[in-house]
């Protein structure tokens, strides 16, 4: 069942300037920071436990364990970090919230700010949202104007918190936490060894928070709404409702609203949302989560839930929210060179099983595209995901083999029929 009244997409198509404090207090913005400023930091921690808010990034780590273990930390400064490089191939809803609800994402911004005692915190925008970055901007400057960033926010002596935007270069892999962090200090964004983990050495070696823009958004719709409330949204694996992408052959392209738990078949289907293929043939298979996804046959996610447990236990994950999906016109053979196309030109290059790995594959997969296969060549493509899965240095390479895996497990015949 649709959601009867949508929580971070309430204001959006609503406010005739976007970047108005005035209409965005209209419509509830900045209660939840007043309220963060009256609760104790350790109370503010106890509801996004019991939220239960699942970073809405791609990784799903609980968001209030993440701020636990930031809490936790001892030295100062902490900096704020907002990851808005949405790089991943079938997501766009993070570029709804900037564009048309940018303040929402500043007011989470500004209560983690409260919470670690911040000074600073930046938003890293990905380069192809040039237009979006002169909006938040000017977000940004109107909320600076009202007394909601600067210096003794609200009144409030020594609660000096700014935000400043930086832009990204279009580089996938710089949205990789450790990557996003080295490219704001001017470095080449390629990503750390880790541990140390980011909140003991993060951004200038200072403890650091990162999270997604629609983590952020969901921060203060949690203390509006209160913990219990986002929490019984979702379901006991997620609190809360997700915004979903979906595009390919879906009739109903477009950024959904959906609460944790829809029915997939309701998400795909229903005239609410996908209402099915646009072409009129049979939904072949969904690439969850973008590039790095798994992918899941359309007889798979019959009788599912859209929630974390759910996916997790079936092998697929939410990841991101892009949900593309393909029809039966679609050779699986040609969408997975087409996949590791994009992972070759997204390598940083840092480290050898990914950045030669990745070019074996697909030029495997190219010669299977000619029907040119061989004995052996099966043996050959699983063991070569194998070793970047096991050998890369960061998340790119490791998750290179989660779409080519599911896509050979399931469609396994479609790859030896390029077997000659």
């Amino acid at each position: 069942m649709a959601l009867t009244e949508p929580v971070l997409l309430k204001r959006v198509r609503k406010m005739t300037d976007s970047t108005s404090v005035e209409e965005f207090i209209k419509y509830g913005g900045f209660d939840a920071l007043k309220k963060a400023v009256a609760m104790d930091e350790e109370a503010i921690l106890d509801e996004l436990d019991t939220a239960k808010l699942m970073g809405r990034g791609g990784a799903g780590y609980p968001l209030g364990k993440k701020w636990r273990h930031l809490y936790s930390s001892q030295e100062t400064p902490k900096y704020i970090v907002c990851n808005a490089d949405e790089g991943e191939p079938g997501t766009f809803k993070d570029k709804m919230l900037l564009e048309q609800d940018p303040l929402s994402v500043i007011e989470g911004m500004i209560i983690a700010g409260y919470v670690f005692g911040s000074n600073d915190g930046y938003i890293y925008i990905r380069g192809e949202y040039r237009h979006i970055q002169a909006v938040f901007q000017q977000a940004l400057d109107h909320a600076r104007q009202a007394g909601y960033l600067g210096e003794n926010i609200m009144g409030i002596l020594g609660f000096n918190y700014d935000l400043h935007i930086v832009s990204g270069g279009g580089a996938y892999v710089c949205g990789e936490n450790s990557a996003l962090l080295n490219s704001i200090e001017g470095k080449t964004g390629r990503p750390r060894v880790k541990p140390p983990h980011l909140a003991e050495v993060g951004l200038y070696l200072k403890p650091t928070l990162v999270n997604n823009v629609e983590s952020f958004a969901c921060v203060p719709a949690i203390l509006n709404m209160g913990a219990e409330a986002f929490l019984n949204l979702g379901t006991k694996d997620g609190g809360g409702t997700k915004l979903i992408c979906l595009s390919g052959h879906i009739k109903n392209r477009g950024v959904y609203e959906v609460a944790l738990g829809t029915p997939l078949d309701e998400i795909l289907y229903s005239e609410e949302y996908g209402g099915g293929t646009a072409t009129g043939r049979p939904i072949k298979f969904i690439h969850f989560g973008g590039q790095s996804g798994p992918i899941g046959t359309g007889e798979q996610v019959n009788g599912l839930l859209y929630d974390y447990g759910e996916f997790r236990r079936n092998k697929l994950a939410i990841g991101s929210g892009a949900i593309v999906v393909m029809d039966t016109s679609v050779n699986i053979v040609d969408y997975m060179t087409s996949v590791m196309e994009f992972f070759v030109h997204e390598s940083c290059g840092k480290c050898t099983p990914c950045r030669l790995g990745t070019t074996r594959l697909l030029e495997l997969l190219q010669k299977f595209q000619r029907h040119g296969g061989e004995r052996g060549d099966m043996e050959k493509l699983e063991k070569m995901l194998e070793l970047i899965t096991n050998l890369s240095a960061c998340g790119l390479g490791q998750s290179v083999s989660i779409s080519a895996r599911s896509a050979v497990n399931a469609y396994r015949h479609e790859f030896e029929a390029c077997i000659s």
